[in-house]
């Protein structure tokens, strides 16, 4: 059964891959604005794990839908929310039988509730899943050091293919980049370069 999971290249959705490679032929989709090339940091990813790949075009309204929600909240939460269950709808709408992301049961954002997942399944004829869903950050940062070789550091100095490089990209073109640090908190950011052996 074929199976598009949104990825950014970052540990979550890499394990998420590798939880649903024995049940679906899974492919790897990079949502994008085409803002940046960004994207190109999941699809060289996927290439040294033979996974197949594909890039995903998100309408550019949402970007800039996303980067007001950004000026009038000060803080990122409610962009990446929007710009998530946008890419899911858009996923959804693909040819796949079943679509997937990385979240986990402790993400704040993003997060898809029951009521959201059952919605998606409902209107597209297509099964939802978030195979991390029922574990907690230590479980996942002990899945991935066993699993996958990853680089990570703060935001700004790690590759990435995720919407929010792409939303940072675009508040920094109109407003500066003292605008992105104001409004995206400091975090660390993973990205992952390979698949151990098990």
């Amino acid at each position: 059964m074929d199976l598009g999971l949104l990825y950014s290249a970052g540990k979550d959705s890499s394990l998420a891959a590798l939880a649903l490679d024995s049940f679906y032929d899974v492919t790897l989709v990079t949502a994008t604005f085409g803002i940046t090339d960004d994207w190109k940091h999941a699809e060289r990813t996927a290439e040294t794990t033979a996974f197949d790949f594909r890039t995903l075009e998100l309408n550019p309204d949402i970007a800039n839908a996303a980067v007001e929600q950004l000026r009038t909240d000060g803080f990122p939460r409610n962009a990446i929310q929007s710009v998530h269950l946008h890419a899911l709808e858009q996923l959804a709408s693909e040819e796949f039988a079943a679509i997937a992301d990385g979240t986990r049961r402790d993400d704040r954002v993003p997060s898809v509730s029951r009521a959201q997942a059952q919605s998606l399944e409902d209107r597209h004829g297509v099964d939802y899943i978030a195979p991390l869903s029922g574990f907690g950050r230590g479980a996942v940062d002990r899945l991935v050091s066993a699993h996958l070789d990853v680089e990570s550091g703060p935001s700004e100095n790690i590759s990435k293919a995720d919407y929010e490089a792409e939303l940072r990209a675009l508040l920094a073109e109109r407003d500066g980049k003292a605008a992105v640090s104001e409004i995206f908190p400091d975090h660390e950011q993973t990205y992952v370069t390979g698949f151990n052996s098990p």
